[in-house]
């Protein structure tokens, strides 16, 4: 049994359901919380900040094994940009899913009492005591089914072009440390500034499953029917907008399209080789030519043969007499 735990298919699986379900926990805690115990006990902000930082403790507990994607449309762009082999897709997706049920469980039963006492047993999904909205999310009144679509395509778009340009270590990334801290940040900036039309599920893996269990757990077949049958929405349309955020990154700004010699014109005190020094050679005679017999008959002393006068060579010059600087390296690469 201890070696099924230690194979690393399973520790990936095993990481991707506990840091799904940390995050669900305290995501939809905080809404439970809001809907059952008014503004006494929450806010839209609370919200936000409590899938916010369950997405940083997701990322604290699963990052280093999994990557700690905790969505399956970031596990599924993963796959399709080849950061990832595809039969891990099944492994992370049903890890994800089995977290975010579970934890829709567990806020159900923590709950349970003030459910029943805020519905008086009466589980509705629309209307003035509706609860289902504590577990997955439905539209606005002022959204249509498409504009939902567009909106959560988009949403999700930016959150997968972010996350790209938070782990890219060619580009400018999160401080080493820093990452979840970050992420958790740009989910909570995402639901503070455009959270409202469709409750910003963006991440199938978090409302698929807390739907299939509200209509276990008493809410019914409307959980599928409501909003002109919204369900597929936070399905279909988080996959294609994370694919989406994922192209408009790395064509546009991604690193691969940074130029190589980025970097040339910044480089701090650049290193000057010395060149070898030539060796002149002055190949001379140091002895007089012989005397010629003529020369001896008129009784004249040998005399020797001028030499040239020398002149500097400009490789003998040393690059020492030409630049202090080269001077004050010399002793360092010489």
């Amino acid at each position: 049994m201890q070696g099924v735990f230690q194979g690393d298919m399973m520790k990936e699986f095993l990481a991707e359901f506990i840091s799904t379900y940390i995050m669900m926990v305290f995501g939809l805690g905080s809404v439970a919380q809001k809907v059952l115990g008014g503004s006494n006990y929450g806010t839209y902000l609370s919200i936000n900040l409590a899938f916010g930082f369950g997405v940083a403790m997701g990322v604290h507990i699963a990052g280093g094994i999994s990557g700690a994607h905790m969505n399956c449309a970031i596990t599924f762009t993963s796959c399709v940009l080849g950061q990832m082999s595809w039969k891990k897709f099944p492994v992370y997706t049903v890890g994800q899913c089995f977290g975010s049920f579970l934890a829709s469980f567990t806020i159900y039963g923590l709950y349970y009492e003030a459910l029943m006492r805020y519905t008086n047993g009466n589980l509705t999904v629309t209307g003035p005591q509706a609860t289902a909205g504590i577990f997955a999310t439905y539209p606005a009144s002022h959204m249509t089914l498409w504009r939902g679509f567009i909106d959560e395509t988009y949403l999700t778009g930016l959150l997968q072009l972010c996350l790209l340009a938070i782990t890219d270590k060619k580009n400018n990334p999160a401080l080493q440390g820093t990452h979840a801290l970050v992420i958790g940040i740009l989910v909570v900036t995402i639901g503070l500034s455009l959270g409202m039309n469709t409750g910003y599920a963006i991440n199938p893996s978090r409302d698929l499953p807390p739907r299939i269990f509200t209509s276990i757990a008493g809410w019914g077949n409307e959980v599928f029917t409501a909003g002109n049958s919204w369900w597929w929405v936070p399905v279909v349309a988080p996959l294609l907008g994370a694919v989406m955020g994922a192209v408009v990154y790395l064509t546009f700004v991604g690193s691969s399209n940074i130029p190589q010699n980025r970097n040339a014109e910044v480089m701090p005190n650049p290193q000057v080789l010395q060149p070898g020094k030539p060796k002149v050679v002055v190949v001379s005679s140091l002895q007089p030519p012989a005397p010629s017999p003529a020369s001896h008959s008129n009784g004249s002393s040998p005399q020797a043969a001028p030499l040239p006068p020398a002149s500097p060579s400009p490789l003998s010059l040393s690059f020492k007499s030409i630049s202090p600087r080269i001077k004050e390296e010399e002793d360092t690469f010489m």
